[in-house]
């Protein structure tokens, strides 16, 4: 039903669940008035729907052939049964309308007929396709008895949206606020060059996987917005757990002992990640721009992951997935509910990367399809596979040719180019499960041949894209790194690869609330993105390097550990992206559950 979208010229359109929709035709509204909605949700017996995700159809005898009342005719483009009488009527779009003399030949109420072999409404009138949402619901419900869809809820779907946002306001202090604000601030100085809280981070010794992934969390603008108004106090935070830092910036017991990496007592009460994000944000943007040393960070995050406790490189993304889940473990242990991390409500770091993915398994045999609702906080992405040769062909001067965007397009038919878009495509494309993968149909009771489709359930405020650049393989005992180049844009829509968008495409552009559908339109979630940040990786997998690539103020920097640089964003786009960090362009804020008080 997607092309009945552009073939109402002629009338008004408006916005029903994300989709511009075509004002309701007039004759199903006097259908309607006279009939109500009964006779569209009687159809629901009729309609058939073949296995797996087949288009609905009126259910008829395999061996009936459907023809024209009137001519006889089974060839014509479309056939159409009258909602009324059940008269079978052909149409031709620039020809003669069996269809429409039916409608003006009877009396009124035969105006609106459903095509046989697609389940669409069509108005003999108008000779045209028209929507009505319960003869859409009765299509959808339909198709989704036919399936017994099954839904295996790790979180609850229903309860996602149910946040009451408002819009932003613009805020201005008060006279007392002023004060307080003058007396216990600085301004900050936003129209220095460089942008105020661009500073080196040190190598300490094999941390450039740290200090890549640091610089983007310092500049996440939800993150940094979070921090820089003290949302999360080191003091109070290490105060109310008995803590207290020494002159080396240490933290220590009340006995004054230091704590030290893994063992006895430090197991259940280790040091607070977040709590040394705080002082970092507070050396980063106080306004020295000496290179900083986030020393005290390294061993907190040693003290949590001490199985990483080395100066041996790391893996820049196990190091972001590490350290997320440091934050989360520390900073909300005790008032955090057990199942509120699904909805990304628990602590910082899952309100601004937490997000909901669909998984979809659906039996070729009889449709029947198992639906399960998973957290995440980055999607990892395939590269597309290799085109115009095998993968394994990867020149030796692909990625030193990829410092330059002209470089690295010529030597795109050495690497192979992908893109991100394509790379998304593929993670939200229907994959046909292998026989030694087969899974147990609840409907057939045995194991089935089936399909496999994902889908994003709900979009976090920042959205984290993990390219697999490193393969490895147990059978072959190796493991290598792929240079191919990737093509990422600077902004980037994600409605393309919702569940809602999925599901509406998967069931022919129904009228219909979709699983990440708003009830009300205007309470959408934007699916607009701005990319702000670029972790690449350059090198051979035991032997690389990690480089940033903020976005600040419309300008793009290099950082290099403790150096930073201007660059042009050609650079930025020829660079190996390993990394992506997108935010929304338009944050909506949550409105506060408590009552202001004054």
């Amino acid at each position: 039903m997607s092309s009945k979208i552009n073939q109402h010229h002629h009338h008004h359109h408006h916005r029903i669940n994300g989709q511009i929709l075509p004002s309701p035709c007039p004759h199903v509204a006097e259908f309607r008035n006279r009939n109500g909605a009964k006779p569209f949700r009687a159809l629901q017996d009729c309609l058939r729907v073949k296995p797996p995700g087949g288009r609905a159809a009126i259910h008829r005898d395999p061996s009936e052939i459907p023809r024209c009342g009137a001519c006889g005719e089974s060839a014509r483009p479309r056939l159409y049964a009258c909602v009324a009488c059940a008269a079978l009527s052909c149409h031709m779009p620039s020809g003669h309308s069996h269809a429409a003399a039916h409608a003006t030949s009877m009396p009124p109420g035969h105006e609106i007929a459903v095509d046989v072999d697609r389940a669409e409404l069509f108005c003999c009138v108008c000779r045209d396709q028209v929507y009505d949402r319960d003869f859409d619901a009765a299509v959808v419900l339909s198709q989704t008895s036919t399936l017994k869809s099954a839904t295996i809820n790790t979180v609850k779907p229903e309860n996602l949206r149910k946040r009451r946002r408002i819009d932003y306001r613009p805020w201005s202090p008060e006279i007392q606020e002023r004060a307080l604000i003058g007396n216990g601030s600085s301004p900050l100085d936003w129209s220095s060059d460089p942008p105020w809280g661009l500073r080196g981070l040190n190598n300490l010794g094999n941390t450039c996987f740290m200090n890549s992934v640091l610089q983007a969390l310092l500049h996440t603008p939800p993150l940094r917005n979070y921090f820089l108004s003290d949302r999360h106090n080191r003091y109070y935070c290490q105060q109310k757990n008995g803590l207290s830092c020494n002159s080396n910036g240490f933290n220590t017991n009340n006995n004054g002992r230091r704590r030290n990496v893994g063992g006895g007592d430090n197991k259940t009460a280790r040091l607070c990640l977040a709590c040394d994000m705080d002082a970092m944000f507070s050396a980063v943007f106080s306004g020295d721009r000496k290179p900083y040393s986030p020393a005290k960070f390294l061993y907190s995050w040693w003290q949590h992951a001490a199985n990483l406790a080395s100066y041996e490189q790391q893996d820049a993304h196990e190091f972001f997935i590490s350290m997320l889940d440091g934050i989360h473990e520390k900073v909300e242990k005790d008032r955090c509910k057990p199942q509120s991390q699904g909805h990304g409500e628990c602590c910082i770091a899952h309100k601004v990367f937490s997000g909901i993915l669909r998984s979809d398994v659906m039996c070729m045999t009889c449709g029947f399809t198992s639906t399960t609702y998973d957290p995440c906080v980055d999607i990892s992405l395939d590269l597309e596979p290799h085109q115009g040769g095998s993968a394994k062909t990867v020149s030796t001067k692909a990625h030193q040719s990829c410092n330059g965007e002209a470089d690295c397009k010529n030597s795109g038919q050495h690497c192979g180019i992908s893109t991100l878009m394509g790379c998304l495509d593929r993670f939200t494309r229907p994959e046909r499960l292998g026989s030694d993968q087969k899974f147990f149909c609840q409907q057939c009771q045995v194991r089935q041949e089936s399909l496999k489709q994902m889908s994003i359930r709900k979009l976090p405020l920042v959205s984290c894209f993990h390219i697999k650049r490193f393969e490895h393989s147990s059978m072959r005992k190796m493991s290598r790194k792929i240079d191919r180049y990737l093509q990422f844009p600077f902004s980037l829509d994600m409605s393309p690869y919702l569940s809602s968008s999925i599901l509406r495409s998967r069931f022919g552009n129904r009228i219909f609330p979709f699983d990440g559908d708003e009830p009300d339109a205007s309470n959408e979630m934007p699916a607009e993105f701005e990319l702000f940040a670029v972790v690449t990786h350059t090198g051979k997998l035991d032997a690389g390097h990690y480089v940033t690539y903020l976005r600040l103020s419309d300008q793009w920097y290099k950082c290099d550990d403790a150096w930073v640089t201007q660059v042009n964003e050609n650079i930025v786009r020829a660079a190996q992206g390993y990394m992506m960090f997108y935010v929304q362009k338009m944050i909506y804020y949550k409105a506060s559950e408590k009552q202001a008080t004054t």
